[in-house]
């Protein structure tokens, strides 16, 4: 009788063991999967993408060449607003403008800070707000590359009236080819899919109850 209950756990605890197994294969499939639809560059010059115009701009602060990038994009005259999304606290037009001296001063009536937004879901609503009290129907989305995925998502789920053009962002930091050789870059994609997941999980959710 005890050797027949050892055989069932020891069976049990081998299911578990293979589930466990094909998890953790799952996830790191999906990582990499993850890690190669990352766009290594932005819309290439001539191309659609790149030269379409929108109602808006809008950055999402917290990475390198985000906001020069959005400024070029608004010198460019792809739109004639616009909106940084999670400035800190104190940050005004004039200072940001300073910080990017190759811009004229007279941008600073087409740009307007959002200063409530501390999370990618807080963007989100933060320009959802914004977009609405301007009577918008389109932007153009600056952040990074690595971060595109999940903030369609999120931009998706609160704003599916406004139509959303991307445009990535490439770190110099980040080094997507060979990325698990880099180990800042490895724990870096790793924590993006794994948020990447709960807003994918949030999205099919919200799906399945509209429906």
């Amino acid at each position: 009788m005890a050797h027949s209950r050892r055989a069932r756990v020891l069976r049990a605890l081998r299911r578990l063991l293979l589930l466990a197994m094909l998890g953790v294969l799952a996830w790191l499939g999906g990582l990499f999967w993850f890690a190669a639809s990352i766009p290594r560059t932005p819309p290439p010059p001539g191309s659609a993408e790149a030269t379409r115009n929108t109602d808006a701009i809008v950055v999402l602060t917290g990475g390198s060449g985000r906001l020069s990038t959005g400024l070029e994009l608004l010198a460019d005259g792809r739109a004639h607003r616009l909106f940084v999304s999670g400035v800190y606290e104190g940050l005004e037009v004039q200072e940001l403008l300073k910080r990017s001296r190759q811009f004229p001063g007279e941008m600073e009536c087409c740009i307007t800070l959002g200063y409530s937004a501390d999370s990618t879901i807080g963007n989100a609503y933060e320009t959802a707000d914004w977009l609405r009290a301007q009577g918008y129907g389109s932007m153009r989305l600056v952040t990074a590359n690595y971060h595109m995925m999940r903030s369609l998502l999120e931009f998706r789920m609160v704003i599916p009236e406004v139509e959303v053009v991307p445009h990535p962002v490439a770190s110099p930091n980040v080094h997507l080819n060979d990325w698990w050789l880099w180990p800042g870059t490895a724990n870096l994609l790793m924590t993006e899919y794994n948020k990447y997941l709960v807003t994918r999980l949030r999205y099919t959710l919200e799906k399945l109850i509209e429906s």
